[in-house]
């Protein structure tokens, strides 16, 4: 029986991960270059493997101040992201599962700051039992290490507990920790391999929890 619904934050509550490849790629281009996709798509969900940055610099050569580079696009992230409202159906799943008496968690490879900071700016932090970010645990995603920690911080057993997630790295740390698992992907992550999640749906707002929590306790 689910108790817990933990939620990744990036491209599932909050789409940042457009704003994210936008923000290089504009970079990219200013140099003459375009941003790898087959790198990038394998950074998704994790914050470790491929460095833009030092990758536009081994491209670029001596002429890239990768300090003022990295300043640049994280500034232009940041006003992108700034603007964007919560993902369809995300309140609708935070307020279902309170009514139906579920706990509620965050499993995130980013930072506590960029997590909670959206969350406050967009007056939905109060509801989450818990918040688990980079600085909790020594590896993030796809290592389990995010999601033991939700776990345990909310009390329950990992089979109890439903992760949603939008990545192969995020449904590996999923299923790494004994999570039951749902694959909502975003227009970045849709042609991705998400087949390791339990179930897939094609998104928050067109498919009820209830109905998610109906399918699983059938299998």
């Amino acid at each position: 029986m689910i108790r817990a619904v933990i939620f990744d934050f990036d491209g599932l509550i909050l789409e940042t991960e457009m704003p994210a490849l936008q923000s290089w790629s504009e970079i990219y281009k200013e140099h003459g270059h375009e941003i790898p996709m087959d790198l990038w798509h394998g950074y998704i969900g994790s914050d470790r493997g491929f460095e833009p940055v030092e990758h536009l610099a081994a491209l670029v050569g001596e002429g890239l101040d990768k300090v003022v580079t990295q300043a640049r696009r994280d500034k232009r992230k940041n006003e992108l992201v700034a603007a964007l409202d919560l993902m369809d159906g995300v309140r609708q799943y935070v307020d279902d599962a309170t009514r139906l008496g579920l706990r509620l968690g965050i499993a995130s490879s980013s930072t506590r700051a960029w997590v909670l900071g959206h969350l406050e700016r967009l007056g939905f932090a109060a509801c989450w039992h818990t918040v688990k970010a980079r600085e909790d645990v020594a590896r993030p995603k796809p290592a389990p290490d995010l999601y033991v920690a939700a776990v345990d911080a909310l009390g329950v057993a990992p089979h109890e507990a439903l992760a949603l997630e939008d990545s192969p790295n995020g449904i590996a740390a999923a299923k790494g920790a004994g999570l039951r698992c749902v694959a909502v992907p975003n227009p970045l992550t849709a042609g991705m391999d998400l087949s390791g999640a339990d179930l897939r749906i094609g998104s928050l707002a067109a498919t009820p929890l209830e109905s998610v929590l109906a399918v699983l306790a059938r299998d």
